[in-house]
């Protein structure tokens, strides 16, 4: 355990998480605890800089929570518990994406170990300091969060491993791969969140129509290059449809082009990237084609049809396919691969329902252009309520 860094809580806490009680779901002292968490967030002037902690800080209010309690309450005769001990292994990538693992643990009842990522995001040092700080006035919460870093290391893997009644991995396969080498005890659950990519489906005649373009360039920001497109849920291709497609890319990549060059922190190397990897796509496949740029900001590939292997060549800080689709079943394939998380629209979702009826085996979320960051506790398509809690049956 000295190999542990605890960012909040302890080694003498983290060795009596087997005796801290399971709660109720949506308990009122955990309620009002992210409540406090989400005033001390919006107040703190750093938060304004990163619009995902401003995100969290408004989906842990009490109005928030309260609105998901009644969403997510099952109305049936039995007795809902936390599982007991949660333990997260949150990505490397996503900087607040182990805040939301956590309050998905408390919220449903359990004691949380969740290990953060290694990088120094400031965004880490934000919540974990409001977390802290309003831990001082909620004691009772204390034995219920632990936030640890430490290295690749198996034998804290199999430590903490051993202690979960269900453990929840982000960051990928080799991820998941690397903690199933750490076995769980024989009642404990497992909930994966694998490799994933996800596309957007603009309809050209929608966006053209759309008076202000600077808040979908805004928006499409905030979906791809906030994360460097390293999120699951960045749009890698764009599905242009309709009849005026061309009027509509030109407009819109003007407007995104401006935009990013104006927020965008750029390194030379994603550029050279960005190019390599385009260029080994056309040297796989006909008719692919690298739309002229004036720099290396925003990387638009052009294809003919989308294949099988194209997400093989995905890249990523501004780096997109474009398909000009006649019919939205041409993308059956792209979208029947289980790694196809999320789509965002600009238009009419149910376009895509003749997709989603022809039973492909992706495509967990549709969501408007700006909102693919917004996590809910339905993700990935796991109800994570109904898989972090147990079950009481009275008969």
């Amino acid at each position: 355990m000295n190999k542990v860094t605890y960012l909040i809580g302890s080694a003498d806490i983290a060795a009596k998480l087997s005796e801290v009680s399971a709660l109720l779901p949506f308990d009122e002292a955990i309620i009002e605890f992210l409540n406090d968490v989400s005033r001390v967030l919006l107040k703190d002037p750093r938060s304004k800089v990163y619009s995902d902690v401003v995100t969290f800080g408004f989906w842990i209010r009490k109005a928030s929570v309260m609105k998901l309690k009644e969403r997510f309450e099952t109305g049936d005769d039995a007795l809902h518990l936390g599982k007991g001990v949660a333990f997260h292994i949150a990505p490397s990538n996503v900087p607040v994406n182990f805040a939301y693992s956590l309050v998905s643990g408390l919220l449903t009842g359990n004691a949380n170990i969740v290990r953060v990522p290694s990088k120094d995001f400031p965004q880490v040092l934000i919540l974990t300091e409001a977390f802290k700080k309003v831990l001082e006035h909620h004691e009772k919460m204390r034995p219920y969060m632990l936030l640890v870093r430490y290295g690749r290391d198996k034998e804290i893997n199999d430590l903490f491993s051993s202690a979960a009644d269900v453990r929840i991995i982000w960051g990928g396969d080799a991820t998941i791969s690397e903690l199933r080498k750490s076995p769980l005890p024989p009642r404990s659950g497992e909930i994966t969140f694998a490799d994933r990519y996800s596309l957007a489906i603009i309809d050209s005649d929608s966006y053209l129509e759309i008076k202000n373009k600077a808040k979908v360039a805004d928006d499409f920001y905030n979906d791809t290059f906030f994360s460097d497109q390293n999120a699951c849920t960045s749009p890698r291709i764009i599905v242009w449809t309709g009849d005026r497609i061309e009027e509509a890319k030109e407009t819109f990549w003007r407007e995104e082009h401006r935009l990013v060059k104006e927020k965008y922190t750029f390194q030379p190397i994603q550029g050279v990237n960005k190019l390599t990897s385009s260029y080994l796509l056309a040297a796989a496949e006909s008719g692919v084609k690298v739309q002229p740029h004036e720099d290396n900001l925003i990387i638009r590939v052009t294809i003919p049809e989308v294949t099988d292997f194209l997400m093989d060549y995905k890249d990523n800080s501004g780096y997109f396919f474009e398909y000009n689709c006649e019919d939205i079943l041409s993308i059956a394939g792209l979208c029947n691969d289980k790694r196809c998380q999320t789509i965002a629209y600009i238009g009419d979702s149910k376009a895509v329902m003749p997709l989603i009826t022809a039973g492909v085996k992706g495509i967990d979320r549709v969501v408007p252009m700006g909102k693919t960051m917004d996590f809910d506790l339905i993700w990935d398509g796991y109800n994570l309520p109904a898989l972090l809690t147990r079950t009481v049956v009275f008969a």
